[in-house]
C-alpha cells in the first residue's frame, strides 16, 4: 500500500484498526511512535547494487490503555512527516513489537489496515543457479537405482 492508498483510506474511516496476520488485531490504545523515511542502499548476491526506500511506521502497544489514535490525528502526522521530511508516495512498512520487532507489507480490506508478512527472497537467482521453476517428472520415467526399494521387493 502506498502512502497516498493509506490517505484515501484514512479519510473514510472513523476508527484507525490494524489486523496482524495471525488474525488478532494489534491492540486499539496502540500509538504511531514514528512515520519516517527509510533508505536501504545495498548490493545484492549477484553484485547488483540496489536502492529500495519506503515510508514507515512504527506501532507501539504501551500501557496507556485510554489512548485511541483517530484517522484525523494519524493524517495530520503523516501530512507532517511529508512537508518536514519531504516523504513522496511510497510504499508503506510497518514495524511492529511481537518478539521481536516485525516488518510487515501493509493491506487495506475496506475496514481495518492489514499486516502482510514480509518475505526474503534472491533478488540475483539467475546468478546463484536457482532454477526458475521445479521440474517436473513423471514417476513412470524414474529408473530403478542398485539396492534401492522396488515394488513387491520387500524392503519396505
Amino acid at each position: 500500500m502506498k502512502l497516498s492508498e493509506i490517505k484515501t483510506a484514512l479519510s473514510t474511516l472513523e476508527n484507525v484498526a490494524f489486523l496482524l496476520p495471525n488474525g488478532n488485531f494489534v491492540p486499539e490504545h496502540f500509538h504511531v511512535t514514528e512515520v519516517g523515511l527509510i533508505t536501504k542502499h545495498f548490493i545484492d548476491c549477484g553484485g547488483k547494487v540496489r536502492k529500495e526506500t519506503v515510508a514507515n511506521f512504527q506501532l507501539w502497544d504501551a500501557n496507556d490503555v485510554d489512548h485511541r489514535l483517530k484517522p484525523k490525528k494519524l493524517l495530520s502526522i503523516i501530512a507532517l512527516s511529508e512537508k518536514i521530511l519531504g516523504i513522496e508516495d511510497y510504499e508503506i512498512e510497518v514495524e511492529y513489537q511481537a518478539e521481536t520487532i516485525g516488518k510487515y507489507d501493509l493491506g487495506f480490506n475496506g475496514q481495518s489496515f492489514v499486516l502482510i508478512n514480509k518475505q526474503t527472497a534472491c533478488l540475483a537467482e539467475d546468478q546463484c543457479g536457482i532454477p526458475a521453476s521445479k521440474p517436473k517428472v513423471k514417476l513412470s520415467e524414474i529408473t530403478s537405482q542398485p539396492n534401492s526399494c522396488t515394488p513387491g521387493g520387500s524392503c519396505c
